[in-house]
């Protein structure tokens, strides 16, 4: 079955005009006009694949909206993508701080927007199976084709960015990366935002991983390295 993107936006003909590109390149949607209609459509079965999601609603911000969507056990980890008026950089970052997983500031291009979509759909829709899959590293435990982590025997639910960032990291274990290849390749696209982006994202997933959160270390003006062994953190 095609994938399920939620439309929550309060102009109808913008509704309209992504609808049909959605369903244009093979996606089913459903759409809501206010944030709490939203908000009952994500929770609706079938769960949505993917959130397109406005800043400015008539009834509930947004971000109010994100923040509740990340609270819920059945759209957690449901990629959320931001498409609002809103560009200023303090917006983007009070967005990906409430579980945002891209940002795409109006007036956008309507391919750049469906390549942004593809893009976060396609983690959990494009795996492609390996038998040598799931790896132990300490307390982390990561399997690529199932999409899933456990952390001290308790699995961890991640983003599809999210896992795809622990992914990165972990298959370049002991190797820097800068931020502005982490951008490159796990947003995966030309991307107008800042780096700070990377930081918001690599503090959600420390944050999520729990004692293993301290296995990825900051490189000072550089960027970000998985450790490439077990030495001075707990196991």
């Amino acid at each position: 079955m095609s994938a399920l993107v939620l439309i929550i936006e309060d102009e109808p003909d913008l509704v309209a005009m992504l609808e049909y590109n959605l369903k244009k390149e093979g996606y089913q949607t459903r759409s809501a006009l206010t944030g709490g209609g939203g908000l009952e459509l994500a929770w609706q079965e079938p769960a949505p694949d993917l959130i397109l999601l406005d800043l400015m609603l008539p009834d509930i911000s947004g971000n109010e909206v994100c923040r509740k969507l990340r609270g819920s056990a059945q759209t957690e980890n449901v990629p959320i993508l931001m498409v609002t008026a809103k560009g200023e950089e303090i917006d983007r970052i009070v967005g990906f701080e409430m579980g945002a997983d891209d940002y795409v500031v109006k007036p956008y291009s309507v391919r750049e927007l469906m390549l942004r979509v593809r893009a976060r759909l396609k983690p959990s829709k494009d795996s492609v199976p390996d038998s040598d899959a799931k790896i132990k590293f300490g307390v982390l435990v990561f399997d690529s084709e199932a999409h899933r982590v456990w952390v001290e025997d308790t699995e961890v639910l991640l983003t599809a960015l999210e896992f795809k960032l622990l992914d990165t990291l972990l298959s370049r274990k002991g190797r820097v990366q800068s931020r502005d290849r982490l951008l490159d390749d796990v947003w995966g696209y030309e991307v107008a935002i800042t780096t700070r982006t990377v930081d918001t994202h690599v503090k959600r997933l420390r944050e999520k991983l729990g004692t293993a959160g301290e296995y990825i270390e900051t490189v000072r003006g550089v960027g970000y390295r998985m450790k490439d062994s077990l030495s001075g953190v707990a196991v």
